[in-house]
């Protein structure tokens, strides 16, 4: 498919109902299965709610990206600062575009804001350690997995239901800019 007029934008409270959609879409429940980064296998329930969304929306330093041709919602992404770090997280490309270069396209448009719009050092986002062909995703586009492990919040059905008891996530970092950790450059 040709992204050549995909166009950026942050959300707005007008977009959340289709934000739960597309987000739920990619990750969960049958529909996900259209596409490569399902957790269909591992989670069942909700990714996303609608408060969430709100709070993102609203909070300082914080923007949900939308990408879109033509008007229609394609993809979108969560990016905030956290700790003197971008943090990005709720990627999310329609099932059936995935693979076609709209969410290549939406992380560097991401990495953009963290670097460029708040001059952060790097992006950190956090991936279920399970989901061995998304962080070979993300490796590719220059992240490198830090060995830094956070338990999965078992109980918190706000990140969906568990069917397996072994989950946790694993903390994956880009550096953004000169001068970042330890004197690596991009």
């Amino acid at each position: 498919m040709d992204d050549s007029v995909l166009q950026f934008r942050p959300a707005t409270n007008d977009d959340i109902a289709a934000l739960v959609a597309l987000v739920t879409a990619a990750y969960r429940g049958d529909a996900s299965r259209a596409g490569w980064t399902t957790e269909a296998d591992f989670l069942d329930g909700n990714r996303i709610d609608a408060d969430v969304l709100r709070h993102d929306i609203a909070r300082p330093r914080s923007v949900v990206v939308l990408a879109e041709r033509n008007g229609d919602l394609l993809a979108c992404a969560h990016i905030a600062e956290e700790g003197g770090a971008g943090y990005f997280g709720m990627f999310s490309v329609r099932p059936d575009l995935q693979g076609g270069g709209v969410g290549k396209r939406l992380l560097a448009e991401a990495e953009r804001i963290a670097r460029e719009d708040w001059e952060l050092p790097l992006m950190r986002m956090t991936v279920i350690d399970v989901r061995d062909e998304l962080i070979a995703f993300y490796v590719r586009r220059g992240y490198r997995r830090t060995g830094i492990h956070k338990p999965f919040p078992y109980g918190d059905e706000r990140y969906g239901i568990p069917k397996r008891d072994d989950l946790r996530f694993e903390v994956l970092e880009k550096v953004l800019a000169k001068g970042g950790p330890a004197g690596m450059e991009p």
